[in-house]
């Protein structure tokens, strides 16, 4: 009998340490749903073609939903999420085939037994801004438009240096493109970019994001080069700040010193008022002349100020019901607005 209470012990010990280690391999998942109302009542119940998230108009639908597995040993990681939304309608109608419905797939090995060094390849979300598809994670429910215009996932490889104390991290990628998964037809030059995020403070985040690629077949190429830079300040418990600038460029004509250019910027905060109900405010200026993501038939190209009032309750940790009214004052000015409710899992 004593040994069988020995035995019982130690199988019991056994349990419960294997219980408390971290599991490799995680599933998880988020869904989102939401109703819009944009005032201009486009007939076809899609908002202007530059917006790519909550784009449909008075109906309610799904953002976006995915299942998602992750593996992590330690020295090897890989994740795989498939989607489902009219965020892929709209966002991925270019990709071929079952690849509209790939949220994420990738795999990575450390480079470095000592070092945090991570080579990382296939598709991926994008380095350039602080804004996502998850909506969830973002301070205003729809996304600012230097976000819809910038590349929500990518393509490619990266590698990714940390430093020790989780204030400095680096990252060098190797791109099929602008946004994705298959290079361009007719072009025959990858893309590149950098980015780099410094954490001074556990309430200060600070980074600059770049690519340098080309558009169009190799015949008729030319170079786009692209900054992000923006600043996340979370002042106090309560209160947040966030400031971005975007500047990109575009030549004119393949090997000409002409450049057409981007410009924007946008200021957002937001304030806990408990740990249930938050209200967030945008404001945002952008700026195309010559139409290198958005095109127009106005003679001075597109130009639009947006202001966003955003109302958040969180009832448990892991979902939040939101509200949102926005306004693009432009020559075709919009107002719209939007309710969602958000899961993750």
């Amino acid at each position: 009998m004593k040994k069988l209470l020995i035995l019982a012990a130690a199988l019991s010990i056994g349990t419960l340490a294997n219980a408390q280690e971290e599991p490799k391999i995680k599933v998880s998942g988020y869904l989102e749903t939401y109703y819009g109302y944009d005032f201009n009542r486009p007939a076809d119940n899609n908002r202007p073609g530059f917006i790519y998230s909550h784009n449909r108009h008075n109906e309610v639908n799904l953002n976006i939903g995915f299942i998602k597995g992750s593996y992590d040993n330690g020295s090897l990681r890989a994740n795989l999420a498939v989607m489902a939304g009219t965020y892929s309608n709209a966002n991925l109608a270019a990709e071929p085939g079952v690849l509209k419905n790939i949220f994420e797939a990738n795999a990575g090995v450390k480079l470095s037994k000592t070092a945090n060094l991570w080579l990382d390849a296939g598709i991926f979300s994008s380095h350039i801004g602080f804004e996502s598809a998850i909506s969830k994670d973002c301070w205003v429910l729809t996304r600012n438009i230097s976000s819809e215009n910038t590349p929500y996932y990518e393509s490619g490889a990266k590698i990714t240096y940390g430093t020790d104390d989780g204030k400095m991290t680096i990252t060098a990628l190797y791109l099929n493109g602008w946004q994705r998964m298959n290079r361009q037809n007719g072009n025959s030059q990858p893309a590149g970019g950098l980015q780099l995020t410094w954490k001074p403070t556990t309430g200060v985040t600070l980074n600059y994001s770049n690519y340098l690629g080309t558009e169009g077949a190799d015949s008729v190429r030319v170079k786009r080069f692209y900054h992000n830079v923006y600043g996340i300040f979370q002042l106090t418990d309560q209160f947040g700040l966030t400031l971005g600038l975007d500047y990109g460029t575009q030549e004119k004509a393949k090997g000409s010193d002409d450049k057409n250019e981007v410009i924007s910027t946008v200021a957002i905060a937001q304030y806990k008022m408990t740990d249930q109900w938050a209200i967030a405010g945008r404001v945002e200026y952008y700026e195309d002349k010559n139409g290198i993501f958005i095109t127009t038939d106005s003679p001075e190209g597109f130009k639009t100020t947006g202001y966003s009032l955003n109302v958040d309750y969180a009832p448990v940790t892991n979902a939040v019901i939101r509200l949102e009214g926005k306004v693009y004052d432009a020559a075709r000015s919009n107002t719209a607005l939007t309710a969602s409710i958000a899961v993750s899992f």
